[in-house]
Formats: C-alpha cells, sequence, structure tokens
C-alpha cells in the first residue's frame, strides 16, 4: 500500500534519530517516499495546529504524492472538498479525488448528495467501493444474511468498510488521505492529531481537527456548499441508515451513531479489528503450514 513510513511515537522515542529524509547512498528499493521520525511528527502536529485548514491542505498537497480524500460526505468532508476547489494555482492544478464506500446501506439522501456533488465539482472524481462481490442490498443480504450488522457486527464493518477501504488504497495506489475527523466530534477523536498513521501504515491528514461544528456549519452556509438534507432533520453525523439516528441538542454530534452500543468508530479509523486480525492470524497460519510442508518435502528428498 503507502510507501510512507512513520513510526509510532511513544514519550520515550523522543531521543531517536531526526535524520527525517534517507540519504541519497541509501538503497532506493527500501526506502519510503517520505520519512518522519517521532520527534518530528510531533514538531509537525505543534506546527500544524496553528495553521487554518486552507493552509493545512496547501502544506499536505506539496508534501503527500497520490493524496486522496476520504468521506461519507459529511459536513467536515464537504467543507475540505469545497475548500481545496477554491484553492489558487498550482494547488488547484491536480484536484483531488474522492474515496467513497457506498456500503449499500446509507441513507437514499447521502446517495442524492453524491450526486449533486458531482454536479458542483465537475473536476473531481468520486471512486465509489462495495463490498467485494456484491452490487445490491439483495446480493449482500444473500451472501451475508440478514441484518449482519446485528448479528456479527465486527463482520459487517469488515466487509462493508474496511475491505473496501482496503481495496480502494490498494487499486488507487493510495499514499496519504484527508478526512473530516475533529477533536470537536468527541469519543476517540478528543484528542486527535493533524497529521498520523494507521497500523497499516496509511497516513491520515486531518485539516478540520481544530474546528467545531458551528464553524462547520457557517462555512456551509456562507459558501453554498450541497449538504445532506438528512442534517435538518436532526441529524449531525451520518452513516448507515440503520445505525444512525437524530441527536438531541445538548449531545455529542456523533452520538447518534451506534446509539445504546459503546462502540464509536466503524473500524475503517480503529485499530485493527477483530476480524482483520483473524484474517491476518489465518493468512501467518497457512504460511506456517506451508514453509513446514516444504521443509519436510526438502528433507524427504534429501533422506532418498
Amino acid at each position: 500500500m503507502s510507501r510512507f513510513f512513520i513510526p509510532s511515537c511513544e514519550e520515550d522515542d523522543i531521543s531517536r534519530s531526526d535524520s527525517g529524509y534517507a540519504s541519497a547512498t541509501s538503497s532506493e528499493a527500501i526506502l519510503p517516499d517520505v520519512y518522519f521520525t517521532c520527534r518530528h511528527r510531533k514538531f509537525l502536529n505543534k506546527q500544524l495546529k496553528q495553521l487554518n485548514p486552507e493552509e493545512i491542505l496547501r502544506w499536505s498537497i506539496t508534501t503527500f504524492p497520490s493524496l486522496y480524500q476520504t468521506t461519507a460526505f459529511g459536513l467536515s468532508g464537504l467543507v475540505t472538498l469545497d475548500m481545496l476547489s477554491k484553492l489558487p494555482s498550482p494547488y488547484s492544478n491536480t484536484p483531488i479525488d474522492l474515496v467513497f464506500l457506498d456500503t449499500l446501506h446509507h441513507f437514499r439522501e447521502t446517495l442524492s448528495l453524491v450526486k449533486r456533488v458531482e454536479r458542483r465539482y465537475p473536476n473531481v472524481t468520486v471512486h465509489a467501493f462495495k463490498p467485494q462481490g456484491v452490487d445490491t442490498v439483495e446480493e449482500f443480504t444473500a451472501k451475508h444474511g440478514e441484518k449482519l450488522w446485528e448479528t456479527n457486527d465486527e463482520l459487517y464493518d469488515w466487509v462493508a468498510k474496511v475491505e473496501p477501504a482496503q481495496r480502494a488504497y490498494a487499486e488507487l495506489q493510495v499514499k496519504a488521505v484527508l478526512t473530516g475527523r475533529r477533536r470537536s466530534q468527541g469519543g476517540k477523536r478528543g484528542d486527535l492529531d493533524i497529521v498520523e498513521v494507521d497500523q497499516a501504515g496509511l497516513i491520515k491528514i486531518n485539516p478540520l481537527a481544530n474546528w467545531t461544528f458551528k464553524q462547520v456549519q457557517d462555512y456551509v452556509k456562507e459558501h453554498d456548499v450541497p449538504y445532506n438534507e438528512l442534517l435538518d432533520k436532526g441529524y449531525k453525523s451520518i452513516g448507515d441508515w440503520h445505525s444512525t439516528q437524530p441527536v438531541r441538542e445538548n449531545e455529542d454530534e456523533r452520538s447518534g451513531r451506534w446509539k445504546g452500543q459503546e462502540k464509536t468508530e466503524c473500524g475503517i479509523h480503529n485499530p485493527r479489528s477483530k476480524f482483520a486480525q483473524y484474517l491476518r492470524e489465518q493468512e501467518m497460519k497457512k504460511q506456517e503450514e506451508a514453509l513446514h510442508l516444504a521443509l519436510q518435502n526438502g528433507s524427504a528428498i534429501q533422506a532418498s
């Protein structure tokens, strides 16, 4: 997937080497495109906190090749898209395309919004990825059973979101992504950095991390950005229809997602899911068995 490398940054890692870029004498075959040490990443996040979202977007375009925006067409993502469309040359010379995970369980209003966005921003391509091997809700149900999100929510997250996201990043050769996540959304996002890296090595930039919901709303109104009609009906954070509800005025904006559950993220922004870990363990088991068989065959040949 990504050829970026950003090591995990624990407090005691600050003493590591400051060399942020590999030397020209190193073997290019093993070099990442960009290398951030822990010290460098901490410094970047400290500096980026002082910039406005447009400045962060300009920095991202300058820094990362193969940059995409991941979006479910929430307000923050739409604001980011509109800001990108208004950047001056040379930042606007290459549009940042969108990656949209069509889970087959989005609201009709969300799918209608996608079409309006495509008309409003014709230079941006929406790359939609569905669950593997299915194109309709009926096919999804036939393959995975009724209400998979209730019978096995880990598996649902994997087949509807995590696997399609991984497939999208691989097929599009994504190096880094812009997200619409903000600290004010609460939950696990409360201590969100502007630049982060997930367990698979994917770089995520959160240009609106410092913004509040009101700032996002004000921008949408001022710039007449298209938005989901459900926002006028009490919704604030919109995902699949089966796991999204309106929120009360005094509730966190993401409190309508997975209401009554401890869950606050769908798996894309979580540490590797249990199902993903299971698949990885199965793959490693297969490799070990293949190696054991090869060694047995080698010993048998030598004995003969």
